[in-house]
C-alpha cells in the first residue's frame, strides 16, 4: 500500500483529501503544520506528501526547500496545495523541486488523478534507483549503493559518534576458475558467494558486489570486534560451498581485510584501509581475516 503525508493547518481540507483519496487505498496520515509534516516526513518517509503552501509556522516552500536539501528525503515527489497560487508562485515551487499544484477546494477527480499520477512517477523512479544501484549477476546492491551508503553511514557517525565498520573479500583464485571451468561456473561461484555473505549479514548491513570477483560490507554501529566475527563467519561458510562442475566439485574460499572508522580523517580512506588489509590477507596465504591495524585482530 501506498503512503502519503497531508501536511496542512486547515482540518477541514485534511478532512475533505483523506475522503476523497480513500477510495484508492492510498494509507494517509496527516500533519498539521510545516514543523509536524518535517517530522512525520522523518519518522513515515511516505511515498508522496502533498504539501500546503500558507501555514503559519513555516511556508510550504521552507519545508520544501528541507525536504530537498535533505538526501533521506529529496525523492519524495512533493505535490502542493494551495487555494491562491500565483503563477509567480507556482514557478517558485516547481524550482524548489515540487512536481505538481493542486488547487483547492478540490476538486474529486483532479485530485485522484493528479495523486495517481505522482504516485506512478515515483513507481518508475524508485525502479530505475534499484536497477541503477543492483548488481544483475549477484542481485546485490553494486558498488554507487555501497558507497552511497558509506557516506551516510559516514554522516551519521559524524553526527552522533556511533561505530562504523567496513570489510572489503575476495575470492581467492577465481581467475583459475574461469579458466578451467568456463565464465558460466565463474558466474555461479559469484552468485553462490554472494549469497552465502549476504546470508551472515545482518538486516542493518550493506553487502555489495565491488567488482570483478571482489566484495564489501558496510557494517554500521559495529565496532571492529564484530565485524572481525562477521567476516570470519562468511569465510568458514564460502569454505563450506561445494558447487559441481565437470563431474568435480568446486570449494571456493575467499580472503577478508576488515577496518573500522577510529581515527580515519574519511570514508575513501575508511575504504582504502580495508583493501590493504584485504591484500595482507591474500599474500599471508589467503583463506584468512586480516584486520587493520594487524595488532587489533584478537
Amino acid at each position: 500500500m501506498k503512503r502519503l503525508l497531508l501536511v496542512d493547518d486547515d482540518v477541514e481540507s485534511l478532512a475533505v483529501a483523506r475522503a476523497r483519496l480513500a477510495e484508492d487505498g492510498i494509507e494517509i496520515s496527516y500533519a498539521t503544520g510545516g514543523r509536524a509534516g518535517l517530522e512525520a516526513a522523518k519518522s513515515q518517509n511516505p511515498d508522496l506528501i502533498l504539501l500546503d503552501l500558507d501555514m503559519p509556522d513555516m511556508t510550504g516552500f521552507d519545508v520544501c526547500r528541507i525536504l530537498k536539501a535533505d538526501p533521506e528525503l529529496c525523492m519524495i515527489p512533493v505535490l502542493f496545495l494551495s487555494g491562491s497560487a500565483t503563477s509567480a508562485d507556482k514557478v517558485r515551487g516547481l524550482d524548489l523541486g515540487a512536481v505538481d499544484y493542486i488547487t483547492k477546494p478540490f476538486d474529486d477527480f483532479e485530485l485522484r488523478a493528479r495523486v495517481r499520477a505522482a504516485i506512478r512517477t515515483k513507481e518508475l523512479q524508485d525502479l530505475l534507483i534499484e536497477h541503477a544501484h543492483i548488481d544483475p549477476l549477484t542481485g546485490l546492491p553494486n558498488r554507487r549503493a555501497l558507497m552511497d551508503r558509506l557516506q551516510m553511514e559516514w554522516a551519521r557517525r559524524q553526527r552522533h559518534g556511533s561505530e562504523l565498520s567496513f570489510i572489503m573479500a575476495d575470492i581467492d583464485y577465481f581467475k583459475r576458475v574461469n579458466d578451467t571451468y568456463g565464465h558460466s561456473i565463474g558466474d555461479k561461484v559469484l552468485q553462490k558467494v554472494a549469497g552465502t555473505i549476504a546470508g551472515q549479514c545482518r538486516e542493518s548491513d550493506l553487502p555489495a558486489r565491488y567488482g570483478g570477483e571482489e566484495f564489501a560490507v558496510v557494517v554500521p554501529n559495529e565496532a571492529i570486534s564484530g565485524a572481525v566475527r562477521l567476516a570470519e563467519r562468511c569465510r568458514r561458510e564460502i569454505e563450506n560451498v561445494n558447487l559441481p562442475a565437470k563431474g568435480e566439485p568446486i570449494r571456493p574460499t575467499a580472503s577478508f581485510g576488515v577496518a573500522d572508522a577510529v581515527g580515519v580523517p574519511s570514508a575513501e580512506l575508511l575504504v582504502d584501509r580495508a583493501d590493504q588489509t584485504l591484500y595482507r590477507a591474500k599474500a599471508a596465504g589467503r583463506n584468512r581475516v586480516a584486520v587493520w591495524p594487524e595488532a587489533r585482530h584478537s
